[in-house]
């Protein structure tokens, strides 16, 4: 069985190196930041099964970074910090954390609480195989290899249809703004403008129906944006 990945967001190494050490000997693979400026490219170029996000960074705000990945992605969030009033709990729930634990913490909760998140979501996610491989409705996208095809036939997009198509795939039914969806195709810069995107999609339904001429899985959302259908 392969191993989950867990993304460590830790700026205080002596805690970092414990949250690695029980994750390993629980047999998952750790992954460490002590910097939240690297999460969001982390995310969207590796695979992560959940993210240990601590509160208080110093660089970004870990309720930041927490909002900006619930733009694009459903990744399980457990939040840690040294705060524990009622309010900042609640605050960091809103924001989309799946779960929340309070320093001083037993690294055996944190891992108790990991797998409870994982268990919780895994019949919402995507099928993802051992090679990182999403399967849905026709199509398969090969994460690791930056490969999809649909119906059988390669798909052939460039690196930013290829971003957007993984967020539609991850996220079926959900409705995607022109911003949001800009935000996760150039995290690399922002001085672009949001009907880029309109292009985007139009490219990526172009592609699509070189292979099958009636599919329409990519919806338009009047005064919204865009969302993935299922066929």
């Amino acid at each position: 069985m392969n191993k989950q990945t867990i993304l460590i967001v830790e700026d205080e190494v002596h805690i970092a190196e414990v949250l690695i050490a029980y994750c390993q000997n629980s047999g998952y693979l750790a992954e460490h930041l002590s910097s939240g400026k690297d999460v969001l490219r982390f995310v969207k170029e590796n695979p992560v099964d959940l993210m240990l996000l601590d509160l208080m960074l110093p660089d970004i705000d870990g309720l930041e970074i927490c909002k900006q990945v619930r733009a694009f992605s459903q990744l399980p969030i457990i939040m840690i910090t040294a705060k524990s009033e009622e309010i900042d709990k609640l605050l960091g729930l809103e924001f989309g954390a799946d779960d929340y634990i309070c320093k001083p913490f037993s690294p055996r909760e944190v891992i108790a609480r990991i797998k409870t998140v994982l268990r919780r979501v895994s019949n919402n996610a995507a099928e993802v195989d051992a090679a990182h491989i999403i399967k849905h409705s026709g199509f398969e996208m090969k994460t690791d290899e930056h490969e999809v095809s649909f119906k059988g036939q390669f798909l052939d997009l460039t690196p930013r249809e290829f971003l957007i198509l993984k967020l539609f795939l991850e996220n079926s039914g959900r409705v995607f703004s022109r911003d949001e969806i800009l935000v996760y195709a150039y995290s690399d810069t922002l001085d672009i403008s949001d009907r880029n995107i309109d292009t985007h999609i139009k490219n990526i339904r172009k592609k699509i129906n070189q292979i099958a001429e009636q599919a329409d899985p990519i919806r338009s959302v009047y005064g919204i944006g865009y969302k993935f259908n299922k066929q």
